[in-house]
């Protein structure tokens, strides 16, 4: 398992079908003790990549891309600073990702949004970003609403994975919920990296052209974004920090609805990740 600043990651290294993922991420989300806030598959990669990722409901997650970057670093006894060229649900192409196996510290390029527009909402100023694999709603408020996550998820019925990004302005902090469509899972997170960029765009809206580097606080740390923008325009976007290896663990799911006596059992290896805020 490994933890973004909280974001609790397990990286599934057992063959799962694909059929299979959601339930299977449903079911060790639901695991207490493995205090897990997100589950991602390894699998064989599709487009030159060295290492793919399928997250739990075929979304993007830039902490997810960091920690299995870091993760193949080790696999494959890199010494220092690193690049893996990864691919992941949720997005087209090859993602370079920087580990520093010494630091401890692993950072990324994020895919830049599709869209970035005003949600026509009456009664709280919010923007959507578009993302492919996610969609975030940056909500001008400090506190959790369920009514307002629940409009967020209506209003986006075709994206894989919706995102209420609650922002304080004045802390420069954000409260992530996530819900991803096809597990049906609904998490109040620590920490969000394509939450904390969604908001990082908004806050640098009005910037001048440049690259810049803002701080997102979030229940499990400080996340730092790098912005950059030509011409106004969102050209390129990075986050980045510490990831740490919390535990490998052997997991059996036993299929309840199995006839008696024949049990259907799933043995998994899972790498635990956690992964701290800091940045690039």
């Amino acid at each position: 398992m490994l933890d973004p600043a909280g974001n609790v990651t397990a990286l599934v290294l057992s063959d799962v079908p694909a059929a299979e993922r959601a339930q299977v991420a449903a079911r060790l989300l639901r695991l207490p003790e493995l205090h897990i806030e997100q589950a991602a598959f390894l699998t064989a990669p599709r487009c030159g990549g060295e290492i793919r990722l399928e997250m739990m409901g075929g979304e993007f997650c830039g902490n997810a891309l960091r920690c299995a970057g870091f993760y193949h670093a080790l696999r494959t006894g890199a010494q220092g600073k690193t690049c893996v060229f990864a691919e992941i649900s949720g997005a087209e192409g090859v993602q370079p990702v920087m580990a520093d196996t010494a630091a401890g510290e692993a950072s990324t390029a994020m895919p830049l949004p599709r869209a970035v527009h005003p949600a026509d909402w009456p009664d709280v100023p919010a923007v959507c970003v578009t993302f492919d694999g996610i969609t975030h709603f940056v909500i001008d408020r400090a506190q959790p609403d369920d009514a307002l996550v629940q409009r967020a998820i209506a209003a986006a019925p075709e994206a894989s994975a919706v995102g209420a990004v609650f922002l304080d302005r004045a802390a420069g902090s954000i409260r992530p919920v996530v819900f991803v469509r096809e597990t049906g899972s609904c998490v109040a997170e620590t920490s969000c990296a394509s939450g904390s960029v969604a908001a990082a765009v908004v806050l640098t809206a009005d910037f001048a052209d440049g690259i810049t580097e803002i701080g997102i606080g979030q229940p499990g740390g400080t996340l730092e974004v790098g912005v950059q923008r030509t011409h106004g325009a969102v050209t390129g976007l990075s986050i980045g920090g510490p990831v740490r290896l919390a535990q490998t663990l052997a997991v059996t799911l036993t299929d309840a609805a199995a006839a008696p006596g024949k049990p259907c059992i799933r043995k998994l290896c899972l790498h635990i990740c956690a992964q701290s805020c800091s940045i690039l």
